[in-house]
């Protein structure tokens, strides 16, 4: 550059031109799924959404924040940027539906090193489809252009959901008991854990290009591990409307292990039936390719169930037939029995 002609935001690395763009089609995808609660327009300093006529005497809003995580590596790889956004809306979705939430809006976070405003537009499209299949408004969020932070054509992805409950029906740990049933509802695969021992076993110890058919899978690497990360707001609200969910657990970061006895009082344990549920070849795989122990395979992945509830034993029958009514597929995977020490810490037993 020039030292006599004037330095531009531009030269830096940060094109506001594109950035309005990307705005611009944004705007189209966030109103898409705007409803009359919503006050402002995409491109206010604040979101502002409006909760009177919600029902509720007293309310409690319930929070949640996350991101995708290494899963973004393979979206990179295969080109495909509009899968991430659904798993960030429906992991969001589903960690404060276990506390009897219902979401209300959401907001991301998209930062990147160069802006590409058709990559952003992919992104905010499953961003927008995943609210819309939720009756969730996607109200707001930041794109952040900043060079030098971030390798060409990579980008992180975050989000924020607000949600709210019934103050006296919040589902907390001290209503699971021993006695209760846990009935398991399956994932779509990996979902959004693990992937960083994922694509360390599938890419280098295997030896597979993500646009390879895994003969063992049927489908190529890259498409095992973009299948989206599912909603399981539908169950969960109609076992929780139904009076019939005492606890749930969403199956993310520390696998059935350490995700189960979130949703359980100390005293109790939760004795998980291992084979009570089909495993997905994509976990044996994945097993077989690192020789990987059982134990640490349920620690890092959800082994084919993404949501555990609770319910009570009089109920099981109950709850699996409204759940199949629906279409929703369902296993008993096991119950929570009385520890052997009282006031132990919660924890997951497993048997054959």
């Amino acid at each position: 550059m020039s030292q006599n002609r004037p330095a531009t935001y531009k030269d830096a690395g940060v094109n506001i031109d594109e950035a309005d763009r990307s705005t611009a089609k944004i705007k189209r995808l966030a109103g898409d799924t705007f409803n009359s609660r919503v006050l402002t327009g995409i491109g206010s300093f604040g979101a502002a959404y409006a909760l009177g006529g919600l029902g509720l005497k007293d309310p409690v809003l319930i929070s949640s924040a996350d991101g995708v995580g290494t899963k973004l590596n393979v979206a990179f790889a295969m080109g495909v940027y509009d899968t991430v956004g659904q798993d960030l809306v429906n992991h969001c979705i589903n960690d404060i539906a276990v506390q009897g939430a219902r979401p209300l809006f959401f907001l991301d976070y998209f930062a990147v090193g160069r802006l590409e405003a058709e990559i952003a537009e992919e992104v905010v499209r499953g961003l927008s489809i995943a609210c819309k299949q939720n009756g969730v408004s996607l109200i707001g969020g930041e794109t952040a252009e900043m060079p030098g932070m971030y390798r060409s054509g990579e980008f992180d992805l975050a989000g924020f959901i607000v949600g709210v409950a019934e103050r006296k029906e919040l589902t907390r740990a001290s209503r699971a008991n021993v006695g209760d049933v846990l009935i398991g509802l399956p994932s779509t695969g990996l979902q959004t854990n693990g992937y960083s021992l994922a694509r360390r076993l599938m890419f280098e110890t295997g030896g597979y290009a993500p646009a390879q058919i895994v003969p063992a899978l049927g489908i190529s690497a890259g498409e095992e591990l973009l299948k989206i990360h599912c909603s399981y707001l539908k169950p969960i609200r109609l076992l929780h409307e139904a009076g019939l969910m005492r606890g749930a657990a969403h199956i993310t970061g520390g696998g059935i292990t350490d995700n189960t006895p979130r949703m359980l009082p100390d005293g109790t344990v939760a004795k998980i039936r291992l084979g009570s549920w089909p495993v997905f070849p994509i976990f044996d795989l994945l097993g077989g390719l690192g020789h990987v122990t059982e134990d640490e395979m349920l620690r890092t992945f959800n082994m084919g169930v993404g949501m555990i509830i609770a319910v009570s034993k009089s109920s099981k029958a109950k709850a699996l037939k409204l759940l199949a009514a629906e279409g929703q597929t369902a296993y008993v995977v096991g119950e929570v029995v009385k520890a052997p020490r009282a006031g132990a810490k919660a924890k997951v037993v497993y048997e054959r």
